[in-house]
């Protein structure tokens, strides 16, 4: 062979191991990017080829799938009572993806998880039969939840203390999965551009101001170290009190209360911003964090198993602003999930059980995959004496003091009112705040619920969590009761 045929083959031969160097990169990384790309219909058209697994409430599918009369999909995802579970279920569009629990479990929803597939799936290369999701929302305290909120602009969690299992996630104003699961784009940009937000989910993803709320942290935080050995021993809180390197002075909404030196107790009773915002001063901001991080504030992991927003309690403030956040405001920010976790772990003797909304994944023939119910978790927040003692105070609060609305006959109710300053110099409409516990006196069940109302028809004058918030957390907690 002459030396210009070699090199004319030797380059031939480098041709022809670009291509196939070429060819096996487009198959394999470019070709698994194409699939992968939210723009490539043929993953739509794949994932609506067949009906997808359900959710499931109370025994119940809330979702479901449609054979469609036209176009390339051959299904389509539907909802029953769409706005009531929107916050649970989410939403599964075709264009617009997947949310909350349609997006965490769409594999197995849409039999794609690996667990799912039997041997001939496997050897076939077939998509395996599709699981389902159940829920731990008890279907009556949802509805409950949802229709004692109504027309208000706000949200509500109920937890059941003893298992962890969260029984009502309610966001309201809510939206139909159904108007947009087909990519219907007038209705998802009405929805997207309104102003009071529907696709929001307040109770997980929305943290407000807590406003009084928070002195049930402050208060555990101030038994748990000492600083007073129990709620009814007196505190040394001067009414006013002189906010530290200012010149202004916390005071309270009811200036005839007996809020001077109060105890745990009646501070609680009767909502004293003095108590609180001295106490939190005295501890010191980290040892008030620290009690707020073991409740859950400064988690930004918290998964339900859908994500939660952080609850925060603030690091580098001066001592005004601590006393500031000792009443739930400054940057103190928290969701109605955390606040229910407050009053869960206290209703639960000071433990509290991991918070979560699926009790199970299982495939096809209705057989478990995975139990987070057997997997809950438990963890020590406050000691059972400190436990204790806050719900008897909790208790006071109910029977005679600002919480009056959410009193249950045949239970034992505990709760914390809260109204939050809202907008600059407290310009805009306040949150009014309720988080509660109720124990029923013939049944044994127990239910720790939190309500925020952001916006409502009230008057201004008329804004307080006894009166906005405590008869939606009242209406739960009857719902989540019953035998």
């Amino acid at each position: 062979m002459n030396k210009t045929i070699r090199r004319a083959s030797v380059f031939s031969l480098l041709l022809v191991l670009a291509l196939l160097v070429r060819a096996t990169w487009v198959q394999f990384y470019d070709g698994t990017a194409l699939a992968d790309d939210k723009d490539n219909r043929r993953n739509a058209i794949e994932l609506y080829s067949a009906p997808l697994g359900n959710i499931i409430v109370g025994g119940e599918a809330v979702t479901g799938s449609a054979r469609t009369t036209s176009g390339d999909l051959a299904y389509k995802r539907t909802y029953q009572d769409g706005p009531l579970y929107a916050a649970v279920t989410g939403y599964s569009s075709q264009v617009y993806g997947a949310t909350q629990l349609e997006g965490i479990y769409q594999d197995v929803l849409d039999g794609s998880d690996l667990r799912l597939k039997t041997m001939m799936d496997t050897v076939t290369n077939t998509r395996a039969a599709p699981g389902d999701v159940v829920t731990t929302i008890d279907p009556a305290v949802q509805r409950a939840a949802y229709e004692a909120l109504g027309d208000k602009r706000g949200a509500a969690v109920a937890i059941d203390p003893d298992t962890g299992r969260i029984l009502g996630v309610v966001s309201t104003p809510s939206y139909d999965p159904d108007r947009i699961t087909t990519g219907g784009s007038d209705d998802w940009e009405r929805l997207t551009k309104a102003e009071d937000k529907p696709m929001t989910n307040r109770a997980l993803r929305q943290p407000l101001p807590p406003g009084s709320t928070f002195k049930l942290v402050v208060a555990a935080a101030a038994l748990e170290d000492g600083l007073y050995a129990s709620v009814d021993e007196k505190t040394d809180s001067p009414d006013p009190y002189d906010l530290p390197l200012s010149s202004d002075q916390l005071t309270n909404e009811n200036r005839s209360a007996p809020c001077e030196n109060a105890s745990i107790r009646v501070a609680l009773q009767y909502s004293c911003n003095n108590v609180f915002g001295k106490m939190a001063v005295d501890l010191g901001q980290e040892k008030v964090r620290e009690t707020a991080e073991r409740f859950g504030f400064n988690d930004a992991e918290q998964d339900v198993p859908v994500r939660a927003y952080e609850s925060v309690y603030p690091k580098d403030m001066d001592e005004a602003q601590t006393a500031l956040s000792g009443i739930g405001q400054f940057d103190v920010t928290a969701t109605p999930l955390q606040v229910a976790m407050v009053s869960a772990a206290i209703a639960n003797g000071g433990e509290l059980v991991s918070p979560h909304m699926v009790s199970k994944i299982t495939d096809g023939d209705g057989d478990t995959l995975e139990n987070y119910d057997d997997s809950a978790s438990g963890k020590r927040i406050v000691s059972a004496s400190t436990a204790e003692q806050l719900e008897s105070a909790m208790q006071t609060v109910v029977t005679d003091g600002t919480g009056s609305n959410a009193q249950i006959p045949g239970a034992t109710v505990g709760g914390k009112t809260g109204t939050a300053q809202h907008g600059e110099n407290n310009s805009k409409t306040p949150y009014a705040w309720f988080t509660s516990y109720a124990k029923s006196d013939s049944n044994g069940k127990a239910v720790a619920v939190a309500v925020v109302v952001e916006q409502s028809d009230a008057e201004r004058s008329e804004v307080s969590g006894n009166g906005l918030a405590a008869p939606v957390a009242k209406a739960v907690m009857e719902a989540a009761l019953k035998g």
